[in-house]
């Protein structure tokens, strides 16, 4: 029983750290870039909103989000008639609580890499005829490479040690909210320690693993 739940537990939690890593990198690619690039008071009010939840305690989010998400409020309800399912204390409630409270930590590094790139190579492209969007695509990307990918890094990372929000906004339903984290805390108040330990030596090994790759890829070429 313990190991079936252990393994629901890995999957789903691999599952949401796999799309919560791949969406915000998706969205947080050009926004990053922008942020880089604009000094305008409009993008420093971004910045500090997309950093917020670094300072903000999870479970204060986490409040906020499961109230927006209950039937009664205009995303939860809306969320059920279309799809018939509760938005709250489901997976994608905890992919959206996810997204939101990983979001500077794949914005805020990948920020970093832009703003420390070579200015005189975006002059370059610019004087010999390329677009923004080409130079974009065919002179940052390739260059920050590495931060992009230790920025995913990161983000995975995160996602795979989150708990506070997750357990505000999902509970703890195996097969549906349960991730590592979830399971690990609920082997401890079962005080079933071995278990416990189990669990907590993956997630140490995996976390070592992260640093490891985190910092080998952030080290300038």
């Amino acid at each position: 029983m313990f190991e079936t739940l252990v393994y629901q537990a890995f999957w789903l939690t691999f599952k949401l750290a796999f799309c919560t890593t791949a969406i915000l990198l998706l969205i947080g690619i050009p926004l990053a870039w922008w942020l880089s690039q604009s000094n305008t008071f409009f993008a420093r009010l971004i910045e500090s909103m997309v950093a917020l939840p670094i300072v903000l305690p999870p479970t204060v989010l986490g409040f906020y989000l499961l109230i927006a998400f209950s039937p009664n409020s205009l995303v939860g309800s809306t969320f059920e008639a279309l799809t018939n399912q509760s938005l709250a204390f489901s997976f994608w409630g905890i992919l959206v609580g996810s997204l939101i409270y990983s979001f500077p930590f794949v914005i805020q590094p990948l920020q970093a890499t832009f703003t420390q790139m070579d200015r005189g190579l975006l002059e370059t492209a610019y004087s010999l005829g390329a677009s923004k969007l080409d130079t974009f695509l065919q002179v940052v990307l390739p260059i920050c490479r590495n931060g992009i990918i230790s920025s995913g890094l990161l983000c995975f990372a995160h996602t795979v040690g989150e708990f506070g929000v997750i357990l505000m906004i999902g509970g703890n339903i195996p097969g549906e909210t349960q991730v590592l984290s979830i399971a690990l805390f609920d082997a401890v108040e079962a005080m079933e320690y071995k278990k416990a330990h189990s669990i907590s030596a993956g997630l140490l090994v995996f976390a070592i693993c992260s640093l490891a790759l985190i910092n080998y890829f952030k080290r300038p070429r």
